[in-house]
């Protein structure tokens, strides 16, 4: 009897959620049509021209150097930062970016590898009726489908699972889910479904069988973070833009407004890290897009600003392919601390992780013990008693910083935002803070308008939706089967080359070294047990890779995969870069 009133209590208020979702649903889709026919065809309106292959490092860094003035630069080269200048590169206008580090070395490359809309945003959402965080969803949903489509090789659709323990929970959840795939509407991936118990443990034998109702499997998008970072970078390079990995901003330039007498913003004094050589980059607007460091370039406008910037760590650790199916995720959506946890294959490993603990800005965040086992104890309540969880079974950890953000803007400045927020100075920096990896692109667009708004910047709409990325053009899913066939590489390492560089994969592929065996014929690996070759080494030093780290975290994922496989390829992965590069011994010993 109590069960039968649950149900039909959460039936009820499902069925006013549905009612509600749908009606908001339909409201934004007919506010935004006449926008989404503009936009349909966005990318096909790019009047740029894009270049067959990408710069230098040193000819971007002479462009930075000789430039009279550019109308946009942006600083910041993660996810946001490479939106925000591939979005302006391909409006016409005359873009730079700087990156202290490397592309994608901070959060960017740290991330849960979803491509998301956020179920338990979605969830508040409908208990709050708060309509910001239902459109921060539906952005990101649509923003989802865009991604997979311009990058179909480093991304693809996930079914994740959510194991049930309770009757009661059952309709709740599948509500909640049906909620999400309606908000998707036409860009749902796959409609969401219910499973038996034993259908959900023959699809998932290592979860936990006790007390396990049943099951419920939803869709969202995963991707290679670091790879997908990158190609925006790449994409915007091939456009045009001057972007530099290794170049710093140690202070923001200004001039005084000759009609109003006020300071502005006009560009940036840089250090090239790789030289040591200073130099000024001028330009018209000058963006903020450093993630957690958003606060220290602000300060370098204006020392007496407010923080804004409220970070969170997201911890991740990386367990051997067998403790998850291969293609099969799983949510845990109320862990004992209230925190989400997911559990999914990536890179034929698995990734277990969390988000939202409140940390300290630093630039290399390191994943504490206590962290690490938390995880490791919440997998031990989901699998089965026959699983043995071992700390020794943890090849690798990360932690990223999301920065969170009070928005200046607002009049509760106590309220934490998680949907982005732009905003302008008076000396006419642009900020851009907050968000998630998944709206990068909407988050750049918003930059780049607001950019042009209060810098009265010559240029026209958006025109990144659709806008194919680096590798995506003549990309297939059978690719991978042609360099077998025509260059003698393994199957396993083709079909790594196919789902990292697309169709420029084939690059690679042409600078592999015979192995001199009679199979493969081509293709020398850096470590036996993963399909990463030497070739992808010396292409890595092309697309700008300037240390092993590099290499070994970012152009591949070795270090995020198994920490001792990483130390074993560095070696070698030094040898070649040095030979690339010229770099003496000394050097070698120092760009590890």
């Amino acid at each position: 009897m109590a069960f039968q009133k649950a149900v039909k209590g959460t039936v009820l208020i499902g069925g006013g959620a549905i009612a509600t979702v749908f009606g908001l649903s339909q409201f934004s889709q007919y506010r935004n049509k006449h926008g989404t026919f503009v936009n349909v065809q966005a990318a096909e309106a790019v009047t740029v021209p894009i270049k067959h292959d990408f710069p230098t490092r040193e000819e971007q860094i002479l462009a930075l150097q000789t430039t009279r003035e550019f109308d946009v630069l942006v600083i910041g080269g993660g996810a946001t930062g490479c939106g925000c200048a591939l979005d302006a590169v391909t409006r016409g206008l005359k873009t730079a970016l700087l990156e202290r580090d490397d592309f994608s070395s901070g959060t960017s490359s740290r991330s849960t590898k979803l491509i998301h809309g956020g179920v338990r945003y979605l969830q508040k959402a409908i208990m709050k009726l708060d309509f910001e965080q239902y459109r921060m969803v539906k952005e990101a949903l649509q923003e989802r489908a865009n991604l997979l489509e311009i990058a179909p090789h480093l991304s693809a659709p996930l079914p994740i699972m959510l194991p049930v323990y309770k009757w009661w929970q059952l309709p709740y959840y599948w509500v909640g889910i049906k909620l999400y795939d309606l908000v998707a509407g036409s860009q749902c991936l796959k409609s969401s479904y219910v499973l038996s118990k034993s259908r959900a443990l023959e699809l998932f034998p290592m979860l936990r069988k006790d007390k396990l109702v049943g099951a419920i499997v939803y869709y969202d998008g995963q991707h290679n973070d670091a790879r997908m970072n990158l190609a925006i970078a790449l994409t915007a390079a091939r456009y045009g833009a001057a972007t530099a990995n290794y170049a710093e901003v140690l202070r923001l330039l200004k001039t005084t407004d000759p009609g109003t007498g006020k300071e502005r913003v006009c560009g940036a004094r840089c250090r090239d890290v790789l030289t040591g050589q200073e130099f000024d980059v001028k330009a018209k607007c000058v963006i903020n897009a450093t993630g957690p460091f958003t606060d220290s370039v602000r300060k370098m406008d204006d020392q007496e600003v407010p923080n804004i910037c409220q970070p969170s760590a997201g911890v991740h650790i990386v367990m051997p392919g067998y403790y998850s199916p291969d293609n099969m995720g799983l949510l845990d959506p109320a862990t004992s601390d209230g925190r989400v946890i997911f559990f999914l294959p990536w890179e034929k490993m698995t990734i277990a992780g969390t988000t939202d603990s409140p940390t300290d800005v630093t630039s290399h965040p390191i994943p504490t013990e206590e962290d690490i086992n938390f995880i490791l104890n919440e997998v031990r309540n989901y699998l089965s008693v026959d699983v043995e969880v071992r700390r020794g079974d943890v090849l690798a950890a990360w932690s990223g910083i999301r920065p969170l953000v009070t928005d200046p803007n607002s009049k509760d400045t106590q309220s934490i935002s998680r949907n982005h927020v732009v905003t302008v100075s008076d000396s006419g920096l642009v900020t851009i803070a907050g968000g998630k990896w998944t709206t990068y692109r909407a988050m750049a667009q918003d930059t780049i308008d607001a950019a042009i708004q209060a810098h009265d910047l010559n240029a026209g709409s958006s025109k990144t939706i659709g806008l194919q990325l680096q590798g995506a053009e003549d990309w297939s899913p059978t690719l991978y089967i042609r360099l077998v066939q025509d260059y003698g590489l393994e199957s396993e390492v083709a079909q790594h080359l196919a789902s990292t560089y697309g169709d420029k994969a084939f690059e690679v592929a042409k600078i592999a070294q015979v192995t001199g065996k009679r199979w493969p014929i081509v293709g020398k690996r850096l470590v036996s047990e993963f399909p990463y070759i030497e070739a992808e080494v010396i292409y890595g030093v092309k697309e700008y890779a300037r240390t092993a780290v590099d290499m070994i975290s970012r152009r591949t994922r070795l270090a995020f995969l198994n920490v001792q496989a990483a130390e074993e390829a560095l070696p070698r992965i030094v040898d070649i870069m040095g030979k690339e590069l010229n770099w003496s011994e000394q050097k070698k010993k120092g760009r590890t």
